[in-house]
């Protein structure tokens, strides 16, 4: 017990307050996405072709390339349990011959999820929440598109180099920036100001 008193004397109110709010975002999201978003074929599934579908469109239009296409598919897998599931992506082909699957994990939703938990979770006037919300999942969307246009490129020209891009490279971009993001979203919050009010 004197443990506990002495931890929550050595962290301030402020931090214990957005860890505690931190907390319950997270728990909330993980309940809402397992009971209603993963087998969804609105949210997930929605944006995974609209991921797909923006990366396509960039190489063909906005570079000196063409002949890609996006093709949304389902195929069923087996569980650990040895059920069957049906599984959602978007298989981006080049002249006819697939080279990449986006799959639901890589739409950027739980990266969505978390950067607005973090918005939520700190003090600040709800319509600049809102403002920064908006804004940063525009963001976050279009800079997730680029990652997927940068691994197709790769994917079909510089092979070698694909694993690096996909597993350090372009998500050390992505994170970064969110945290610039939220570095620029938390420059003018007062935490005293949440302090007083909760105090």
């Amino acid at each position: 017990m004197l443990k506990i008193n002495s931890l929550k004397n050595e962290i301030p109110l402020p931090i214990r307050l957005f860890l505690g709010r931190a907390l319950l975002f997270y728990i909330v999201w993980e309940i809402i996405y397992g009971l209603f978003i993963y087998d969804s074929t609105f949210i997930d599934r929605a944006l995974t072709s609209h991921v797909g579908e923006s990366s396509v469109s960039i190489l063909n239009n906005m570079s000196p390339m063409s002949g890609f296409t996006a093709n949304n598919k389902l195929y069923t897998a087996k569980t650990l349990d040895g059920e069957d599931v049906a599984v959602f992506h978007t298989a981006i082909s080049h002249n006819n011959r697939k080279i990449l699957n986006i799959a639901n994990v890589c739409n950027g939703l739980t990266l969505m999820a978390l950067y607005i938990g973090f918005i939520v979770c700190i003090p600040e006037k709800f319509w600049r929440k809102i403002k920064y919300i908006i804004l940063g999942i525009i963001i976050i969307d279009f800079i997730n598109i680029l990652r997927c246009v940068g691994l197709i490129y790769l994917r079909e020209y510089f092979h070698a180099y694909f694993d690096f891009a996909h597993h350090y490279l372009f998500k050390a971009i992505v994170y970064a920036s969110t945290f610039i993001i939220w570095t620029i979203f938390a420059r003018k919050i007062n935490l005293k100001h949440d302090t007083l009010q909760n105090g």
